[in-house]
């Protein structure tokens, strides 16, 4: 199958980043990089606006992908590189699909900052109705029955028996993660919505028990995976949020994603690819995710609820950090942030 990424067009690397030369001397003296053939051509991934993807090709045509913070002011504790690559490292001999890794550089005098590589997966992202219109309807069934299974099989990982009995807290999850994102947000500049504001007290007066441990991803769904032709997943990616936690949490993270023409929310995503037939609706989802784990999804409209007040969050971070932001780009930004945390209320209500 031929790649597919969502690339962009190849651009002057100093852009989002990457200084080319050293970069090119760090990577060829990588022994699991393999043979580098120079000169490499850099071209940044489209989608995400948090940490940043770059494909990584040599004249021979082998690929790699290198991973690097955002542009703009950083928030404190986000976009940790080595905390990424050691989770995906731990899970290079379990059963959850990852990227063969290559290595991590935490010299900031190559680039300006960490970053790690890892080989490239051919496949497909599934970022958007385009993308997923190209499958067909079983091809769409089956990459949401692989997807919601690669969630499984992430709260399935014995965290002890891979090194990462220690990667964070067990207990308390969703209180960790209300604190962490209150911090978020009055770290940043400007007034925080007031409806996120209210997201953040009746989410905190109404947390569920948390029932179990597990790792959990933090931020997967579709568009975080590269799936084959068939619609089976090759690859899980974007590791940021890692952590050990409540795998219902995870649950309600995909689901926050999962739109469908009969939610009547507005959609996290701007072009939700399960938008479109053949994409299981919010039950299957759920009925698959239970036979997969072998869990009950109790208190499911809290933790949907959760995952999509923390995207406003997200977004919210986003906006007060990117450089030469418009004011129309930050008022839409604004609109979306406070769609999403009224959103969130609807679901607690």
């Amino acid at each position: 199958m031929a790649s597919n990424h969502n690339v962009d067009d190849p651009a002057d690397p100093t852009s989002f980043g990457v200084a080319e030369e050293s970069v090119t001397t760090w990577l060829a003296g990588q022994g699991r990089a393999g043979s580098v053939v120079g000169p490499l051509t850099f071209t940044k991934i489209a989608g995400g606006s948090s940490n940043i993807t770059v494909r990584v090709t040599d004249t021979a045509g082998t690929a790699w992908a290198l991973r690097r913070p955002p542009m703009g002011r950083l928030l404190a504790t986000a976009h940790d590189m080595s905390r990424e690559y050691r989770v995906m490292s731990a899970l290079a001999d379990s059963a959850v699909p990852v990227p063969s890794l290559v290595g991590l550089c935490e010299d900031e005098s190559v680039t300006g900052v960490p970053f790690y590589v890892m080989h490239w997966v051919d496949g497909l992202v599934v970022r958007d109705t385009v993308t997923a219109g190209e499958a067909s309807v079983e091809t769409r069934q089956a990459m949401s029955k692989s997807i919601v299974e690669a969630l499984a099989v992430v709260h399935s990982v014995d965290v002890d028996a891979v090194g990462l009995g220690d990667l964070g807290r067990r207990e308390n999850y969703i209180e960790r993660q209300l604190t962490r994102w209150r911090k978020q947000l009055d770290g940043t500049p400007g007034a925080t919505p007031s409806v996120v504001e209210e997201g953040f007290v009746q989410l905190s007066a109404n947390i569920p028990e948390q029932r179990e441990v597990c790792l959990v991803h933090g931020d997967l769904r579709l568009d975080n995976a590269i799936v084959d032709q068939d619609g089976s997943v090759l690859a899980v990616l974007d590791w940021e949020l890692t952590t050990l936690g409540d795998p219902l949490a995870d649950l309600g993270t995909m689901l926050s994603f999962w739109t469908r023409p009969d939610t009547g929310m507005v959609p996290a995503l701007a072009d939700p690819p399960t938008m479109l037939d053949g994409f299981f609706d919010r039950h299957e989802v759920i009925s698959t995710y239970e036979a997969a784990s072998g869990r009950t999804a109790h208190a499911v409209d809290y933790y949907q609820a959760f995952a999509t007040w923390r995207l406003a969050c997200i977004i919210d971070g986003v906006r007060n950090r990117r450089p030469n932001m418009t004011q129309a780009e930050s008022a839409s930004m604004t609109t979306t942030i406070e769609a999403l945390a009224a959103n969130a209320l609807t679901m607690l209500s």
